[in-house]
């Protein structure tokens, strides 16, 4: 899965480098099917069965899109952020992240947002070290989120990912009356968990949209989204998805990206 991680990361950081107003998010998505294809691993989302198959090996959601965007001819614009979430199977495991981008300068409001989101994914991380059980987790996640002023998405959560992508249990990102009773779940060692905060600026009710697939905030306020596949191992958790030298961010990317350029 670590292997199957790091294809991921590497395809991240390609479509990380092709963002720019003008750009299509139909360019971007070719493109990491192109590396996906150059690497032998299975893309996860193309095809995923619905009311019509997902047509694409990328989500992309923008501005007030929460989760499977589908990549289309729409061009970037300055001030706009994209999500973008993708997955892929090498030699039968799975590995599954995503990452919300500023398109340009984005708004205060909105880059508060961006970062808010990634940190709640980090402080799960950090935490899955030191707690016994998710809801402990969840709740920290949820508390950081209300604190900041931000809404958490509830209809939507992570999920366990092996040899599938979507396996047992659910990982909510917020603490219910149902998970604190009946599916709340230990953190030990061989767990392994896709961890993917969904924060909206606005409410948390959503909307879908005509397209089957996509869904976006009931307001029409920006969402942001960040995943990692981690693992629980005996020392501690492990980011699977996180860069080859343990690249966990937006910014750690950047910098491994500036070092490849010098």
């Amino acid at each position: 899965m670590r292997q199957a991680g790091l294809v991921n990361w590497q395809a991240h950081q390609l479509a990380s480098s092709m963002i720019h107003p003008g750009i299509t998010t139909a360019e971007i998505d070719a493109a990491v099917e192109s590396f996906f294809g150059e690497q032998g691993v299975i893309p996860l989302f193309k095809g995923v069965p619905g009311k019509v198959p997902f047509p694409a090996v990328t989500c992309m959601s923008l501005n007030d899109e929460i989760v499977h965007g589908i990549p289309g001819d729409r061009q970037l614009a300055e001030g706009d952020i994209l999500s973008i979430d993708t997955g892929c199977k090498k030699n039968g495991w799975c590995a599954d992240s995503a990452v919300t981008h500023a398109v340009g300068k984005v708004g205060s409001e909105v880059a508060r947002l961006l970062d808010v989101t990634e940190e709640t994914l980090l402080l799960a991380l950090e935490l899955m070290g030191k707690c016994s059980r998710w809801s402990e987790v969840a709740g920290e996640m949820e508390a950081y989120v209300k604190d900041a002023g931000f809404t958490v998405v509830e209809c939507f959560v992570g999920h366990g990912i092996g040899r599938e992508m979507h396996q047992e249990p659910q990982v909510p990102n917020y603490v219910s009356r149902d998970l604190r009773r009946r599916s709340d779940f230990r953190l030990e060692p061989g767990l392994v968990i896709a961890v993917e905060p969904m924060v909206n600026v606005g409410t948390k009710e959503v909307r879908s949209l005509s397209d089957h697939w996509t869904v976006a905030t009931k307001d029409g306020k920006p969402s942001a989204h960040f995943e990692h596949t981690i693992a629980i191992t005996e020392s501690g958790p492990l980011a699977l998805t996180a860069g080859p030298n343990g690249e966990l961010s937006r910014q750690d990317a950047q910098r491994a990206a500036n070092t490849q350029v010098k």
